[in-house]
């Protein structure tokens, strides 16, 4: 191997790996998430399936 690239890859090496690295230690980590309502939209989606299913079955009933 030549000197030039053991310097590229030793280059390279620091460059993507020891540097984010270092520079992350000191980064506060992130707040945690807050939390989502799911509770109206889910009503919504349950009763529109619910709908969806009541008018299949009577289209059904009604083409025989």
């Amino acid at each position: 191997m030549t000197m030039k690239k053991t310097t590229l890859i030793l280059g390279l090496t620091i460059m993507f790996i020891l540097i984010p690295v270092l520079s992350a230690i000191g980064q506060p980590p992130p707040p945690p998430p807050q939390d989502i309502p799911i509770d109206g939209g889910l009503v919504s989606l349950l009763l529109g399936g619910v709908a969806l299913v009541v008018k299949t079955f009577f289209s059904k009933k009604n083409n025989k």
